[in-house]
């Protein structure tokens, strides 16, 4: 049996339930890409370096994730105007000062709608469901986000990525 295929279907899976995934107000701003193949090995190469550039430590060892996984689902929340509910969880008073702003940060940009951000946890949460049921092993990662994002993998403000890998035991845990 060609576990990579098999893997590889999961994560397709996985993309479906990220995208049918509830949304507030029904409004979706989720980007969803799987990428596998070549672009493994380019994004952990960019982790690695990443890693030693910027002084953080554990790109290095989840790189070694996405070394061990046939494919990753990467998830963002592409940049909205807010839910117009000027709620303030954003850290501001109305969606149009959130809206007026505008930064891109060290590895993200920002700010982004509160509801909008729990939307990408929903998200994640159907996709690695998804995953659990197949049997396919996973862990979400927010450094693999960090340098998708800066690689073009995704369109996306906030991304995050979830390796995915069918071995013996999983590679993700016990690191």
């Amino acid at each position: 049996m060609d576990m990579e295929k098999a893997v590889i279907a999961v994560g397709e899976l996985m993309a479906l339930s990220a995208r049918t995934a509830p949304k507030a107000s029904g409004l979706d701003y989720i980007e969803i890409e799987l990428i596998k193949g070549d672009d493994l090995k380019r994004l952990s190469e960019a982790m690695r370096a990443y890693g030693v550039e910027s002084g953080k430590k554990n790109f290095d060892r989840d790189a070694k994730g996405v070394d061990a996984s046939a494919a990753v689902l990467l998830l963002g929340l592409r940049r909205c105007p807010g839910m117009g509910l000027n709620c303030g969880a954003c850290g501001y008073q109305t969606c149009a000062e959130m809206s007026a702003v505008q930064r891109e940060f060290s590895e993200f940009a920002g700010p982004n709608c509160a509801w909008k951000m729990q939307d990408l946890g929903i998200a994640l949460g159907s996709a690695v469901k998804t995953a659990s049921i197949h049997n396919v092993d996973n862990r979400i990662m927010y450094r693999i986000g960090v340098l998708a994002r800066r690689l073009g993998m995704i369109k996306a403000d906030t991304v995050i990525g979830v390796p995915l890998a069918a071995t013996g035991k999983s590679p993700f845990f016990d690191r």
